[in-house]
């Protein structure tokens, strides 16, 4: 059997969106498929430090994360870039004139950092384990790195978030929350490929797994795409094959159709 390499979503592909666990079935796949000699690997938007507790919790050896900027290689964090300074700073600050609290993680943790309360009084708390440093003569200047920002527009104003915020266009924007904007790295397909040149595969070679709108970057002509029964319609037109959902054993499914094991 030629050697394949696999990448999977975490969120709704691998886990159990109810649970956050990986779905029984999923891990019993990841095993399979490494035994049957393949690479396998996670591909999540999730900061490195976020994903590490799923990755070495589930014996997984190799990683993309950070939206495709971060590698981890035989359980190795050899990149990890944050956004192009440039943009997300005039960002940051179109969103302060404008009136709108602004979360800045500027560091591989669950530190962020603020200058007020607006973001808490306009959005409440980030929706997970969060340090939060307010400190009113924050400059993200001062550090000129910004991994994320979190902006408390809620996702009511998604149709005319350029109108509102123009400088958000050239960065990755998400409502993983309804009440605040996600800032955070889209380019999954960008850290395949570059998983690739690090490990030696082929992209002709290259199977993909997702379940939602973040996934389309990684649905690309050349990979073999599946998309979760759960998952969204625009990830299914794109997909080439769509599984029973993940709960619904839809992973191990698959790969045992296509005679992967």
């Amino acid at each position: 059997m030629k050697k394949k390499y696999f990448f999977f979503d975490i969120d709704g592909t691998l886990t159990d969106r109810a649970t956050g666990k990986i779905v029984p079935s999923a891990a019993l796949a990841v095993q399979r498929l490494k035994e049957a000699g393949h690479f396998v690997a996670i591909n999540t938007g999730r900061a490195h430090y976020k994903a590490r507790k799923f990755f070495d919790e589930n014996g997984f050896d190799n990683m993309v994360c950070n939206g495709g900027k971060a590698i981890v290689v035989n359980r190795e964090l050899v990149e990890n870039s944050p956004l192009v300074f440039e943009d997300a700073l005039k960002l940051y600050h179109e969103a302060i004139d404008k009136g709108y609290g602004v979360l800045v993680a500027d560091e591989d943790s669950d530190l962020v950092r603020t200058r007020d309360f607006r973001f808490y009084e306009q959005a409440g708390i980030r929706k997970e384990p969060t340090t939060y440093v307010i400190d009113g003569n924050y400059e993200p200047e001062k550090k000129g790195i910004i991994y994320k920002m979190y902006i408390s527009v809620p996702q009511s104003e998604e149709s005319r978030l350029l109108d509102i915020l123009p400088s958000a266009e050239p960065l990755g924007c998400l409502w993983f929350e309804p009440e605040y904007l996600l800032i955070q790295q889209d380019a999954k397909k960008e850290g395949i490929l570059r998983m690739l040149e690090l490990v030696g595969g082929e992209s002709e070679d290259v199977v993909v797994f997702g379940d939602d709108t973040n996934d389309l970057d990684m649905f690309a002509e050349e990979f073999y795409k599946v998309a979760m029964g759960n998952g969204h319609p625009l990830l299914k037109a794109a997909a080439d094959e769509v599984a029973p959902a993940n709960v619904d054993d839809g992973i191990y499914k698959v790969c045992e159709k296509n005679g992967w094991f």
